[in-house]
């Protein structure tokens, strides 16, 4: 018998393919979180159907009258593209990840456009919309199609019903404990994530800027100015550097100037775009959020307005609001990085700053470099060939396809060439050590998982992030005239409790900025001091 195509049954069976073909993730993390209980595959078949049951309602309830198709369409593109990077990275598309995605500029995002996304969006996407649109649905009366959705959604409501309470126990413990779990439910969490983003934005761009530290003055007591440049790194983990004890010999370079490596250093956020504002703002992690960065002044309009001369360059793809009203250079073309070739280098983010150093040499100077780090997932682009030290590499962005060991080797090189990098910037403080107090402070927005336990990149919720993406490499030098403060007395507090949250004070402190706004609690050269006063005779 031959079925008539209704609204309703396009919805069930559109219900159907949705939860089977982009749900892999969902169901491959419920299998190892329950596959191994007494009833653990019941209970992921019970999922199953509420998950389906759930895109029912949904379907049922957003796609009245017209809506239908163009809806549905959406829902099956969204679907596929998240259900590529969920089955093949196993991240969360949450509020944060669609942030740091949009933020992207298009040399990262041609990294992700794999053969293989292209399958899941023609298979899982553009084939299951050709099919929707090519069935011609009659024309019912509204009556009839109200009803006939209310029965949907109650049928469904009701099975969601039944299941949870054949299973309380289940799903008290599922709601309670595997919140996570939860988060790969497509596409109903890229969605709900879309719109909280959606929402945060435009609650920022209505809001007046906030200012802060308007008392902010700069001691004048000592004659030396400071100058000071800050590396923002790119998805480098602590535990990758020799200088906290990797086996593999990763910072060379750095050992051999005598560098101050922190060894227990969390960071703000997983993601680019939720970091680096954080560790440039006022606010702790606890109290971050988008909106308040987006309204707040942070520590670089501090130091701009209490005459620190500030420069922002850029090789990665932006300073994510940080340096909206701070001089800014883009460094990502070669239009001004003289060092690129497959890609622009950050070494080339040095060209010319000697100059630029000279032209302010009666002030003090912070100078930001924004790296392109170990950017992944195309960890064999962010070095150049004398730095593949470690073989075999993984040379392709689709890392489900490499061997951990390859995955491995290309990340560690682009350690190495950070390495490489950070000691250019050494060598170009210390040739003006005789005019300045100089210090490097360099500190990695996120880390990277890189298969861990089947996930890879980062940008995981922080509640649920492993160690690899939120224990971050942290290295700082200081010159030879700095202050009462010098690299033996930091070196004093190499295992100190650390975060982004220090690095607003630590600025301040660098500069010997008065405001009341300062904490030194928070200064890391301050702790250094603290923890020196025994030492001192």
């Amino acid at each position: 018998m031959k079925l008539t195509p209704t609204p309703v049954r396009l919805i069930i069976a559109s219900a159907i393919l949705i939860t089977a073909l982009d749900n892999a993730a969902f169901f491959r993390n419920a299998l190892a979180t329950f596959g191994q209980q007494a009833d653990g595959k019941l209970y992921i078949a019970s999922l199953g159907v509420v998950l389906f049951c759930i895109h029912l309602v949904l379907l049922a309830l957003f796609t009245a009258g017209p809506l239908l198709k163009p809806v549905l369409t959406l829902l099956f593109l969204v679907a596929a593209a998240a259900a590529y990077f969920m089955d093949t990275y196993n991240v969360i598309i949450d509020s944060d990840m669609i942030n740091n995605a949009l933020s992207t500029n298009w040399a990262e995002t041609r990294d992700l456009l794999t053969l293989k996304l292209l399958l899941y969006l023609a298979l899982a996407g553009v084939l299951p919309v050709i099919l929707v649109w090519r069935i011609t649905i009659p024309k019912i009366g509204l009556r009839a199609a109200l009803r006939s959705r209310v029965v949907l959604i109650a049928v469904a409501l009701a099975t969601i019903g039944a299941m949870v309470f054949a299973s309380s126990g289940f799903y008290a413990s599922y709601f309670r404990e595997h919140k996570s779990l939860r988060y790969y439910a497509n596409p109903v969490t890229p969605l709900y994530s879309l719109v909280r983003y959606v929402k945060s934005r435009s609650k920022s761009a209505s809001g007046e800027l906030t200012r802060i530290g308007s008392d902010a003055t700069v001691v004048q007591e000592h004659p030396d100015h400071e100058l000071v440049v800050m590396v923002v790194g790119e998805t480098a983990r602590a535990d990758r550097l020799s200088l906290n004890g990797y086996a593999r010999t990763t910072t060379p370079e750095l050992a051999a100037n005598d560098v101050v490596s922190f060894t227990h250093v969390s960071s703000c956020g997983t993601s680019t775009a939720v970091s680096v504002p954080c560790m440039f703002a006022v606010y702790d992690r606890s109290g971050f959020s988008d909106d308040k960065a987006a309204t707040t002044e942070n520590v670089l309009d501090i130091l701009h307005r209490a005459g620190v001369n500030v420069l922002w360059r850029d090789n990665n793809s932006s300073s994510k609001g940080v340096a909206t009203r701070v001089p800014s250079e883009d460094f990502r073309t070669p239009e001004n990085n003289p060092v690129c070739d497959v890609e622009c280098r950050d070494v080339g983010m040095l060209a010319g700053l000697q100059d630029y150093i000279d032209q302010h040499r009666n002030g003090d100077i912070l100078i930001v470099l924004h790296q392109m780090g170990s950017h992944g997932p195309a960890y064999y682009k962010r070095y150049p060939p004398e730095y593949r030290r470690f073989e075999p590499t993984c040379d392709t962005s689709e890392l489900d396809s490499c061997t951990p060991e390859q995955i491995s080797n290309a990340y560690d090189n682009t350690i190495l060439y950070t390495d490489h990098f950070l000691s250019e910037v050494i060598d170009l403080l210390r040739a003006n050590d005789d005019t300045f107090e100089t210090a490097l402070v360099y500190v990695s927005d996120h880390g990277e998982s890189l298969g861990e336990s089947g996930v890879y990149l980062h940008g995981l919720p922080y509640f649920v992030a492993p160690d690899a993406q939120t224990h971050v490499a942290a290295v700082m030098w200081l010159g030879r005239h700095f202050v009462d403060v010098d690299n033996a007395a930091l070196r004093r507090i190499t295992d100190a409790p650390l975060s982004h949250d220090n690095l607003f004070h630590t600025l301040l402190g660098l500069f010997e900025v008065d405001s009341t706004i300062y904490d030194a609690q928070r200064d890391i050269m301050n702790i250094a001091r603290a923890a020196s006063a025994p030492h001192v005779r």
